[in-house]
């Protein structure tokens, strides 16, 4: 297993030269730098022997011929900042990459290529074309995993594994055997989903019901006696799909129709073959549907087999393997099934045997894999009995052990276990794990199917294996354990399993997800991981699925090219609400990049006063501990509001509540750090930065970062390194998780999940900075309102109120450069007994009224007149609403909701012309 991670790099690259933030100079130098330092890596002794707490996420892996698309993007931005916040929080943090062989896929991408070159699978042989799969899987496959490299992928690379590799073979051949000696996996000759394009049967999961448009035929079988003499009689049936009907084997009728009472017993002729077969009465039959008798196809039907077995019916196999008909089908052998189609409703019309055809929209089941329409065919394969297993995975979800986020998953978990088929695990290809199921032969090298010996190994001379491969399913469904060297007791298993949660969309719920936990608790006694985040799935901007087809794919490496990878990471987390599918619009990474120069140009209003070296680097550590006593106002408000931040962010990230994280970072860092404390931290044109100042907006920079670093590694370590002077060794990617002040911590012993309680110099320094923005929020209102510019001084008078007036004035007259300032005011009045101006503008904050005097500031002559003009505007369109809504014929006959958005107009012009009234009012 991998070996302890060895010393990083002594000192990191040297930084990009310029101000402004070019993401492609600082993503690919950082990323190099994090894997050759070993800090992806996770060591087993920790855990085992240091006591370290681990946390594990295995990748879902992705096909060996896939490209990374936004799915991945989305899935591996919540895994990659869910390993990088427990980290910093001291895990052992374990996130497990890897690839899927892709059974059908990559065998139909080999054959393909090997199909230009003019040549043919079947006739090259099995090893010889696996020769050619394995050569392309070392020269093509596995780009997906470099592509996430570009996205920010902090795996632990050295634990990279391959469904087909050596490790997880044995896995998947131990897992047979043992579910074979524990009479769960049996062989059976069934009804099964066939694939005549892959030319394999497929699981009930990998079939999609799509509602088509198509024909009902209306067909008429007649009456025989003993002898098989037409009597004169006839029995009409509906059918979608007169292709089969030359593997009926009866004809069913509801046992209370009292229409087809007389006749069951009797007997039809089957067109087209002429087959003799009974009239029998089911419970199945719905007598409401076409003309309320059946064919019964056995062969070809899940239903009609069931009828069959309770009947005791012929089944007949009408179809070959690639979806032709065989002998069965008479004078339609060789034909494909729809052209045999066509050919029989012909014939039935020109016998007279076809009654009428109707359009008829129906449920068609289609591949998920080829997109052919499957075919039921009665075919011998391998399959597992799940309800045992099933009956173990229900419980740790009942019992609370695994938990679904959002919760509502865990009900569709249920559904799907109590109501689990059997699962076919036998695939017709070459490309896969090979059952190892070995059958004797005898002379003539025929296999004795009866007398098989199930075993990893093969029995010795005379012994064949089975030609088929495993479903891919039952390799992947091993992940999480063969991954760290199961069966053996390895090092990694014992430090590593269980995982922690899993992240992954609801569409493999039921592929991987419950199959995962079935095999955990199975084979290991133990669920194989406590949480599963279940994520929506992205769609275009019209709520469309991505595809090919529609053109609607969105690129996750032209939109790195163009936004960077953290300013992708950082929209699709703030995107990645619970339970919700995204809409996603291009554009709407621009929010991402845009985020991510607020950041960068945030530090370069305090950074540019650090000293530095040639390359950049600062040469010394300006940081300094001071009391929170001596602290500014606005110093005492920013690190009240950073430790408040970091408590909701690890309540939400704790909870996968990663929206919720991601929004929360974003608002502190945009509206509390950029927007209030850096407009009152920098200084005045020309100026020098005050050490006391710089030094806390270092160290508050410096806990951002920490806190941005899970959701954008590259920016954040890229302005890490221009903080401050590091030791070797050091890297953003390995800092602590920054906590709250030692002010906060004195009184809050147990933090997590509960909001901060501060002493009472801190809640007035909260307070009061709270009052401030206020207050300068009233003044830029007015100055929006009235369209004056920010660069145009202005006065105002503050008039408080409340029990404790005389010490909020204290307050604000402390702070009254801040407000001066903020507010862009000339002159400021602070008081409990101001009048109002007159002609000026009021705006209520709390118990206290902020007045802007507008006489010169606004020409309060034209203002009036263009207010008044307004208001008459306002007057008339709210007149020819009212009107309208007095009107009984409009209101009684129009829509309600076209009504109603009528009444709203009418509000909100009333509304308006109030506010408006207001604003004349106070011009006096």
């Amino acid at each position: 297993m991998p070996e302890t991670r060895p010393a990083p790099p002594a000192t990191p690259p040297a930084a990009p030269a310029g101000s402004a933030y070019e993401p492609a100079a600082v993503e690919q130098k950082w990323y190099a730098y994090w894997e050759a330092g070993g800090f992806f890596h996770a060591d087993p002794e920790a855990v085992t022997e240091g006591g370290a707490e681990p946390f594990v996420i295995p990748m879902p892996p992705p096909n060996v011929t896939g490209r990374l698309h936004m799915g991945h993007a989305l899935q591996d931005t919540v895994q990659d900042l869910l390993t990088r916040y427990k980290r910093m929080r001291g895990f052992e943090a374990l996130w497990i990459p890897g690839m899927d062989h892709a059974g059908i896929a990559t065998q139909n991408v080999v054959e393909r290529k090997l199909r230009e070159q003019g040549l043919d699978r079947k006739e090259m042989g099995r090893e010889a074309f696996l020769e050619h799969v394995w050569a392309w899987k070392e020269e093509y496959g596995g780009v997906i995993l470099e592509q996430k490299r570009r996205l920010g992928d902090s795996c632990d690379w050295r634990y990279e594994r391959f469904t087909m590799d050596e490790g997880l073979s044995r896995a998947v051949q131990e897992v047979f055997v043992r579910l074979h000696d524990e009479g769960l996996v049996y062989r059976g000759d069934y009804l099964v989903n066939w694939d005549p394009e892959n030319q394999t049967v497929i699981s009930n999961e990998e079939v999609d019901n799509v509602e088509r448009p198509g024909h009902l035929w209306t067909v008429r079988y007649p009456v025989v006696d003993e002898g098989g003499a037409e009597t004169g009689r006839y029995v009409d049936i509906a059918t979608t799909r007169p292709e089969t009907i030359p593997a009926d084997t009866a004809v069913a009728v509801h046992p209370d129709d009292e229409r087809f009472a007389d006749l069951v017993g009797e007997h039809v002729k089957v067109p087209a073959v002429d087959r003799v077969v009974p009239i029998i009465a089911d419970d199945y039959i719905k007598m409401d549907f076409g003309a309320g008798a059946l064919k019964v196809t056995p062969g070809h039907d899940e239903n009609d087999y069931a009828i069959g077995q309770r009947h005791g019916l012929e089944t007949v196999s009408l179809m070959n393997l690639d979806g032709t008909l065989n002998e069965e089908g008479g004078p339609y052998a060789g034909l494909d099934r729809f052209e045999a189609r066509k050919r029989i409703v012909t014939d039935l019309e020109a016998a007279g045997q076809l009654v009428k055809t109707e359009d008829y929209p129906h449920t068609v089941p289609i591949s998920s894999r080829s997109k052919a329409v499957i075919e039921p065919l009665l075919s011998p394969q391998w399959y597992v009995s799940m309800e045992p297993l099933a009956r173990e995975a229900l419980a740790v979800v009942d019992d609370g052990t695994v938990r679904f986020h959002p919760a509502r998953w865990a009900n569709e978990y249920r559904r799907w276990m109590e109501d689990i088929r059997d699962w076919p695990i036998s695939r017709q290809l070459w490309w896969g794990h090979r059952i190892p199921v070995w059958y004797p032969t005898n002379a003539d090298g025929e296999r004795d199917e009866e007398n098989f010996v199930v075993s990893v190994d093969s029995p010795g001379p005379g012994y064949v294996q089975d030609e088929d491969v495993l479903d891919t399913w039952f390799s992947s469904w091993l992940w999480p354990f063969a991954t760290l060297g199961w069966p053996d007791d390895t090092d990694a298993l014992r430090a590593f399993y269980p995982g922690s949660v899993l992240v992954s969309g609801y569409d493999i719920l039921f592929f991987w997800i419950a199959r995962m936990i079935m095999a955990g608790t199975h084979f290991l006694g133990e669920a194989p991981f406590t949480d599963v985040f279940v994520t929506g799935m992205i769609k275009d901007k019209q709520g469309r699925w991505m595809s090919k087809s529609l053109g609607n794919g969105i690129d996750p490496l032209d939109t790195i090219e163009q936004y960077g990878a953290d300013g992708v990471r950082f929209t699709l987390a703030k995107l990645c609400a619970q339970g919700q599918d995204i809409r996603l619009d291009p554009t709407t990474f621009e929010g991402g990049r845009n985020f991510a120069n607020k950041v960068w140009n945030a530090f370069n209003v305090f950074g540019r006063f650090l000293e530095t070296d040639e390359a950049g680097r600062p040469v010394r550590d300006v940081r300094r501990q001071r009391e929170f006593s001596g602290l500014t106002l606005v110093e005492q408000w920013m690190l009240t509001r950073l430790d408040e931040t970091i408590v909701a962010v690890e309540k939400s990230l704790d909870a996968y509540r990663v929206s919720e994280a991601v929004q929360t970072v974003y608002d502190t860092v945009w509206r509390d750090f950029c927007d209030w404390y850096l407009e009152l931290a920098k200084p005045g044109y020309g100026a020098e930065m005050d050490q006391e100042t710089l030094a806390f907006s270092v160290e508050v920079f410096d806990a951002i970062l920490r806190l941005l670093h899970p959701f954008m590694p590259f920016l954040t370590e890229e302005l890490w390194w221009k903080l401050r002077p590091r030791d070797e060794g050091e890297a953003c990617i390995a800092a602590e998780w920054p906590s709250v002040s030692e002010e906060a911590v004195a009184l809050n012993k147990r933090y997590q999940g509960a909001p901060l309680r501060y002493a009472d110099e801190a809640k007035k320094a909260i307070e009061s900075f709270t009052l401030v923005q206020e207050v300068v929020t009233a003044v830029r209102q007015v100055r929006a309102q009235y369209n004056v510019p920010p660069s145009k001084a202005i006065d105002a008078r503050v008039r408080v109120g409340g029990a404790e007036a005389e010490a909020t004035v204290a307050a604000l007259e402390s702070a009254r450069g801040d407000l001066e300032r903020l507010a862009g005011l000339g002159a400021l009045q602070i008081g409990a007994d101001l009048d109002k101006p007159q002609a000026a503008a009021a705006v209520v904050v709390d118990r206290h009224e902020v007045f802007v005097p507008l006489a010169g500031m606004i020409d309060l002559d034209v203002e009036r007149e263009r207010l008044a003009k307004e208001i008459e505007s306002k007057r008339q369109f709210l007149g020819g609403v009212e009107k309208k809504l007095r009107n009984e014929q409009f209101t009684s006959r129009a829509p309600e909701a076209v009504v109603e958005k009528e009444r709203q107009k009418a509000a909100d012009a009333r509304a308006e012309i109030d506010a408006l009234k207001a604003n004349l009012a106070d011009l006096g």
